[in-house]
């Protein structure tokens, strides 16, 4: 899919908000810049969040627990070793809200088996271009319409 331009990203990120349920989580992928906290702010504006959407890169986890359904905001860029993340207390959200993850990798390759995987790239013109790994707990809610 390409994003032409921030509206588009936006128009996906409202979009992919209507569907998220409880248990699941987003993770966002791509070089610095590609636009992961972009397509975030949108989602967390979509679910109801009227304030400021700061990127999660100094605090790590950014946490929405006033929405309809708490949404976790996490960016784990600065991890250095996957162990650290137990230390983030961020699976104990997913009991009734979501999680969306910039940076996974850092995470190790097994986190999130069931995640929506997405990834951000620079297209031509200024766009973005987005890939989605889609498991079987997102059949038929992805691609958003």
């Amino acid at each position: 899919m390409i994003l032409g331009d921030e509206g588009a990203t936006r128009r996906v990120g409202r979009a992919l908000a209507k569907r998220l349920m409880p248990g699941d989580v987003v993770a966002l992928s791509g070089p610095l810049g590609a636009g992961k906290t972009a397509l975030a702010r949108a989602i967390l504006r979509a679910a109801g969040h009227a304030g400021e959407v700061p990127s999660p890169s100094f605090a790590i986890v950014q946490p929405y627990d006033d929405l309809p359904l708490p949404i976790w905001h996490a960016d784990l860029y600065r991890l250095e070793d996957s162990s650290e993340l137990a230390e983030l207390g961020l699976d104990g959200v997913l009991e009734d809200g979501c999680l969306l993850v910039e940076w996974p990798e850092r995470a190790g390759a097994g986190a999130w088996p069931e995640a929506l995987r997405l990834f951000i790239d620079f297209a031509p013109d200024g766009a973005r271009s987005l890939t989605a790994e889609v498991p079987a707990a997102w059949e038929g809610r992805w691609p958003p319409q």
